[in-house]
């Protein structure tokens, strides 16, 4: 089975089929305020992997119990995001942790 696999993966990528995705730019405009349907133009062809592939997520909105947000970013935006956010909390816990330890050496607490 394995065998059968890759060389048929071995057939796709020497025959230089064309890739669909090739050539592909970004939105022209924010996902966000793009419809459904031409997110789904846009994504025709891309794999789900592709940077340029846009996924939708809903946010519950606060102070509301029923209101959500759809939020849309490429996958390149949404990872920038995701490595953003880790960014902003290690420099939280690294100022919080300083200020612990000068608490503590100055007898202050």
């Amino acid at each position: 089975m394995f065998a059968l696999l890759t060389m048929t993966m071995f057939v796709a990528v020497s025959t230089g089929a064309p890739d669909p995705a090739a050539g592909r730019t970004p939105p022209d405009r924010p996902p966000s305020t793009m419809t459904s349907s031409e997110i789904k133009a846009h994504n025709e062809g891309l794999p789900p992997t592709h940077p340029y592939f846009v996924k939708c997520r809903k946010i519950e909105e606060i102070g509301s119990l029923v209101k959500k947000a759809r939020v849309c970013h490429t996958n390149e935006q949404w990872k920038q995001l995701w490595a953003q956010g880790n960014q902003d909390s290690r420099d939280t816990m690294d100022a919080m942790s300083s200020k612990a330890g000068d608490c503590r050496a100055t007898g202050t607490c």
